[in-house]
């Protein structure tokens, strides 16, 4: 039987940051940005955490000290590109098999005087006879829209503390 290959969603936002900026909003400050709504443990997290290495984990981690694993960092190319491997089955419990993981990358370009964020989530075949749920969960406006509205949202606030030195 041939898997069938499911369609990437993609979903983009520009902010008035540069992407170096954006990058490390995106990255080292995930947990500060990130919709709280958007957990996967049944504990609301007070961390999100991309460790930045090829290889690192993102996870959540909550109050009582409890983590639980996103995925993995698959490419690490600070300020212009990032690819994680989202780690879930197709109810959003955390899935083991790294090889069913589909995988999400976000790519930051300069355009004008901001950054254009760039997302796609492929490889939903992967989790099998999940993968079409998994699409339709993070295509739909509480999926990866309104995560990348929440960034865009703390960009927006960011701006004044993350403004470099005037030329």
């Amino acid at each position: 039987m041939e898997t069938q290959i499911l369609e990437p969603v993609r979903d983009s936002v520009v902010v008035g940051l540069a992407p170096e900026q954006a990058f490390e909003l995106f990255t080292a400050r995930l947990g500060t940005w990130w919709p709280h709504g958007h957990q996967i443990a049944a504990r609301p997290f007070v961390e999100a955490i991309v460790e930045p290495v090829v290889g690192g984990r993102w996870y959540e981690r909550d109050a009582e000290g409890d983590e639980c694993d996103w995925g993995r960092v698959l490419a690490w190319e600070p300020p212009h590109r990032l690819v994680l491997s989202w780690a879930f089955t197709a109810r959003f419990e955390p899935e083991p098999n790294p090889d069913r993981a589909s995988e999400v990358e976000i790519r930051f370009r300069p355009q004008g005087q901001g950054t254009i964020v760039e997302l796609e989530h492929r490889h939903f075949e992967r989790h099998g006879d999940g993968g079409e749920q998994m699409r339709n969960s993070v295509s739909v406006p509480n999926g990866w829209p309104a995560v990348l509205q929440a960034f865009n949202h703390s960009a927006e606030s960011a701006r004044p503390q993350m403004r470099t030195a005037p030329e």
